[in-house]
């Protein structure tokens, strides 16, 4: 890179977590063939990635297997017939899975971190779930994992719940607390607050704070930006943002927002080109109306996706004048 302009540099302690598969999957209930997610891994180890979200640890009882592919559940078997004997020491990239508070068998379906590839497990959670997120913080620590703590759905809350949310997470070993845009409602000034509330909570813990966003209002970016400024240092994105509903952050356009020569953007281009684009024909994702709609509503994209998937996807109109007369 040219010394042209030095004053332009990075920070070598901001981490990338692409989230492409497991976000990606809720799209079609993670029915990836493997040669499309062996391509999305390879591509995260030639981009530079620092972690790799490869799905869920989510229970086969609530989720079954023959409705939902192998990446809801991450059974070791299935993640060693992608990656092998995945090294993160050796290859710089941590693989990463989501377990759901009510939705996964976590006493249970966790293997110690020594015989797992996986690296890092993600507590997610509602707030009224607060207390089985510490536990299964404290439980996945035990096994040896990095952890974070991801409260969903933060825009419908109240002051006080995002206190006593934070106020609990304040007593796990997490490594990261995130900022989840669930619905894709935000703007600056709440990512703002936001930010400030947490790492204030969190202040003297040693915990980082991170971001993901949801694209409803087409700012997932901006957000994931603000937050850079702000101090996060822990980011999540998707390869062309792919995920559920408007989708994520886009990975090609945070790498390169990033500057960090460590990453290199080619190889998420050409999995794009090669994988992602084709996908595209036949599964629906990205910014649209009903999306931007239910983002203003600060609503679940739910009945968005289930608009989009029905006779007359277009009709946006009706579409305002149905979620506006139910609210």
């Amino acid at each position: 890179m040219s010394n042209k302009a030095p004053w332009i540099t990075y920070r070598p302690e901001l981490k990338v977590l692409d989230c492409t598969v497991r976000d990606g999957g809720l799209v079609n209930a993670h029915q990836f063939s493997d040669a499309l997610v062996s391509a999305l891994y390879r591509a995260c180890l030639a981009a530079g990635i620092d972690y790799m979200e490869i799905g869920y640890k989510n229970s086969p009882r609530i989720f079954p297997r023959d409705k939902f592919g192998p990446w809801r559940h991450c059974d070791e078997s299935d993640l060693r017939r992608i990656v092998g004997d995945h090294d993160p020491a050796t290859s710089g990239l941590k693989l990463a899975a989501m377990a759901d508070a009510g939705k996964s068998d976590w006493q249970t379906q966790l293997d110690p971190a020594s015989e797992s590839v996986l690296s890092m497990i993600r507590v997610a959670f509602y707030a009224h779930q607060v207390s089985e997120a510490v536990d299964m913080i404290r439980h996945a620590t035990e096994l040896g994992y990095e952890t974070t703590a991801n409260l969903m759905a933060v825009s419908n809350l109240t002051e006080a719940e995002i206190d006593t949310v934070l106020e609990a997470i304040a007593t796990t070993p997490a490594s990261t607390m995130v900022i989840v845009d669930s619905f894709g409602y935000l703007y600056r000034e709440q990512v703002d607050r936001l930010y400030h509330k947490y790492s204030d909570a969190l202040k003297g813990t040693g915990m980082e704070i991170g971001i993901h966003a949801h694209n409803n209002l087409q700012l997932a970016f901006a957000n994931t930006i603000e937050a850079i400024i702000l101090g996060c240092n822990r980011v999540d994105s998707t390869i062309f943002g792919f995920g559920r509903g408007a989708g994520n952050c886009h990975t090609e356009l945070l790498l390169g927002f990033l500057r960090n020569p460590k990453f290199n953007v080619r190889p998420i281009i050409e999995v794009i080109q090669h994988h992602l684009l084709p996908l595209r024909q036949t599964l629906d994702w990205g910014p649209s109306i009903p999306y931007n709609i239910t983002g203003q509503l600060n609503q679940h994209p739910r009945a968005a996706i289930e608009w989009r998937e029905g006779a007359t996807p277009d009709d946006f109109l009706s579409f305002y004048d149905k979620v506006v007369a139910e609210i």
